[in-house]
C-alpha cells in the first residue's frame, strides 16, 4: 500500500463495514425465504465463465498477477459483467489489495443482494482485514442465501478457528470441503485446525491431500509442507502431547533481561538448568541448536525453510521432541520442538517456551512480582476477574500467535496486535509506520534487530504518544517499524503491529487460553 493510501486504507475499512453490517442484515431477513439456487441479476456468459475458470486455476497455483491480469481485461470489454468483477476481488484479496477488492465486492453485494457469492467474497475482505465479528456476520448471509456456498463454509471456519473454537471450525471446513473437495485452501485450513485439534493424523491427511489438488507452484513452500506431513505423522504415533504429570500448580521466578521474561527449566530428567524465554510470540517451544547438541536431542524431521524476520528471511525448519519439560513442579512429558541457531550472542538463552506447552494451564505472567504460574483446572468454567483487572479477548492467528486489538493514538481504527511477551520491543507494520498521523513521531535513531532468521542493521524507530490495549493506556512506547507480510502470510489475519515488552512490563497478564482471554492488571502507575 502506498503511503499516499495508508489513511484512506483504515478509514474506508471501518466506514465500510459499518455500511455492510447495516446492509446485511437487512438483506439477511429476505434472504431467508429465498430459493436457494436463485441467481444474480448479473449471470455470467459463457466467455465470462471460461475466464473465470481460467483466472480460478491461475488463483490456485499461486499465480496472481496473472488472474487478475486476465480478469481486468475482460472487466474492461464487459464492464457489466458483475461475476468477473467479484472474482477479481477474491484475487485482490489474496493479494492483500483490500480496499479495491472491498469496493468491488461491496459494489456487487449492494446491488445484487442475493448474489452469495458476493457476501462470500466480501466477507473475505473483512476476516483478512482481521475484522473477524463482521466477517462473520456477512458469511452467515452467504450461507442463507446459498447452502452450497462453499467459500463463505470455509470463512466462518476460519473465524471459529481464530476465535479458538476448534470443534465447530473443524465441523465448518469439513462442511466446505464436502461442497468442493478440490480447492486447496479449504484442505490447507483443515490441515491447520486438525493440528490444533491435537489430531495429527488427520492434519497429516489433509495437508497430503493439500499438495495433491494444489497447483502452487511454490516449491519452498511444498518443501515444508512435506517436512511437516512426517512430523505430523510422528506425531500421530504418540500416546499424548503436552501431558501434564507431577503438581497441578507451580509459581517460578524469572528474571528480566531486555524486557523478555527468561525462567529456569529442566529437560528430560537432566539436572542442568537451562535458561528458557516466556515466549507468548512462538507457537511452538523453540531449542536452540547447541543445546539441542550438548543434550543429544537428535532431530525427527526436516522441513525446508521458513520465513522469518532478520537477516535473509530464511532458516531452515528441523523438528525435535522433548520427552519432559520440568518447570518447578509442574512436568509436562511429550514436548514438539523446533530446533534453530540462535544469532543474540550477548543475551544467551537455551530456548523459547512456546504457547503450545503453557496453553494447557492458566497461565500468569507477573511483571511486578516477577513470577510465572502455571495451574491446571479440570473445568473451563474459569473466572479470575477482580475490581482491578479486565478481561480481553484474544484470538489466535493460523500460525499460533496471540492477537489483540490495540489503538494508536492518531489512528481511529483499532489494529490487531500480536501479544509478545519474547519480543524486548513492541513493532509496528511499515504501513501503519506510512500513515501520516504516524509519521512525525519517527526517531532519528537506527536499531538493529535480532530475529529469528538473523540480524538486520539500521531499522526505524518510532516513539508512539500513546498505545491503549482494552482501557489500558501508556504514553511514550518505542516501537520499530518492520515489514509483517511474512508474518501476515501465515497468520490468516491481517496483523499490524506487535506488543513488546516494553508496554507488557507494567502489568500482570493472566492467560485463560481455553476461553481465548487475558486480564491486564497494572503494576504501576498507569499514564
Amino acid at each position: 500500500m502506498k503511503k499516499s493510501k495508508s489513511g484512506t486504507y483504515f478509514d474506508r475499512i471501518k466506514n465500510g463495514i459499518f455500511a455492510v453490517f447495516v446492509f446485511s442484515t437487512l438483506f439477511a431477513s429476505s434472504a431467508i425465504g429465498a430459493v436457494v439456487s436463485s441467481e444474480p441479476q448479473t449471470t455470467a456468459t459463457d466467455d465470462a465463465r471460461k475466464i473465470i475458470k481460467q483466472a480460478g486455476k491461475l488463483t490456485r497455483a499461486g499465480l496472481f498477477d496473472r488472474s487478475e491480469e486476465m480478469l481486468r481485461q475482460f472487466i474492461a470489454s464487459n464492464p457489466q459483467n458483475t461475476a468477473a468483477k467479484v472474482e477479481l476481488a477474491f484475487v485482490l484479496t489474496k493479494q492483500r489489495k483490500l480496499v479495491e477488492a472491498y469496493n468491488l465486492a461491496y459494489a456487487v453485494a449492494e446491488s445484487e443482494p442475493n448474489n452469495a457469492r458476493a457476501f462470500a467474497v466480501l466477507g473475505s475482505v473483512l476476516l483478512t482485514a482481521g475484522r473477524l465479528i463482521d466477517a462473520r456476520v456477512v458469511f452467515y448471509n452467504a450461507i442463507k442465501l446459498n447452502r452450497s456456498e462453499d467459500l463463505a463454509w470455509a470463512g466462518v471456519g476460519l473465524v471459529e478457528f481464530y476465535e479458538n473454537h476448534i470443534p465447530q471450525s473443524l465441523a465448518d471446513l469439513q462442511e466446505a470441503v464436502f461442497h468442493n473437495a478440490g480447492e486447496p485452501d479449504y484442505l490447507f485450513a483443515l490441515a491447520q485446525v486438525s493440528a490444533r485439534a491435537e489430531q495429527y493424523r488427520e492434519a497429516a491427511d489433509a495437508y497430503f491431500r493439500f499438495l495433491s489438488v494444489s497447483k502452487d507452484t511454490d516449491q519452498d513452500r511444498r518443501e515444508r509442507i512435506k517436512g511437516l506431513i512426517n512430523f505430523l505423522r510422528f506425531l500421530g504415533n504418540k500416546e499424548s502431547l503436552y501431558y501434564s504429570a507431577g503438581n497441578d500448580s507451580s509459581t517460578v521466578k524469572f528474571e528480566l533481561v531486555g524486557n523478555r521474561p527468561i525462567i529456569t527449566i529442566k529437560v528430560n530428567g537432566r539436572n542442568e538448568p537451562l535458561k528458557f524465554v516466556l515466549d507468548t510470540g512462538s507457537g511452538i517451544t523453540v531449542i536452540s541448536d547447541k543445546t539441542a547438541n550438548l543434550l543429544k536431542i537428535r532431530s525427527v524431521t526436516r522441513g525446508g525453510f521458513a520465513k522469518g524476520i532478520g537477516g535473509d528471511g530464511r532458516f531452515e525448519i528441523i523438528y525435535g521432541y522433548l520427552r519432559q519439560v520440568d518447570i518447578g513442579d509442574v512436568k509436562v512429558r511429550n514436548v514438539p520442538v523446533y530446533i534453530r541457531q540462535f544469532h543474540d550472542q550477548q543475551q544467551k538463552v537455551d530456548g523459547y517456551l512456546g504457547l503450545a506447552l503453557i496453553s494447557k494451564f492458566l497461565t500468569t505472567i507477573d511483571y511486578g512480582s516477577k513470577t510465572f504460574s502455571l495451574t491446571k483446572k479440570d473445568t473451563d468454567e474459569r473466572d479470575f476477574r477482580d475490581n482491578s483487572t479486565i478481561s480481553l479477548p484474544l484470538r489466535l492467528t493460523s500460525s499460533g500467535f496471540l492477537s489483540g486489538e490495540v489503538q494508536l493514538q492518531g489512528i481511529e481504527s483499532p489494529l490487531n496486535f500480536i501479544v509478545d511477551t519474547g519480543a524486548s520491543v513492541s513493532v509496528i507494520s511499515d504501513r501503519v509506520a506510512s500513515n501520516k498521523e504516524i509519521i512525525p513521531f519517527l526517531n532519528e535513531e537506527k536499531l538493529r534487530v535480532i530475529g529469528a532468521a538473523g540480524i538486520t542493521e539500521g531499522v526505524s524507530s518510532f516513539m508512539l504518544p500513546r498505545v491503549t490495549f482494552g482501557s489500558h493506556s501508556r504514553e511514550r512506547i518505542e516501537a520499530i517499524a518492520l515489514d509483517l507480510d511474512t508474518i501476515n502470510e501465515a497468520s490468516g489475519f491481517e496483523q499490524s503491529g506487535i506488543l513488546g515488552g516494553n508496554f507488557l512490563k507494567n502489568y500482570s497478564l493472566t492467560f485463560d487460553f481455553k476461553n481465548s482471554k487475558v486480564t491486564f492488571k497494572s503494576v504501576g502507575p498507569e499514564n
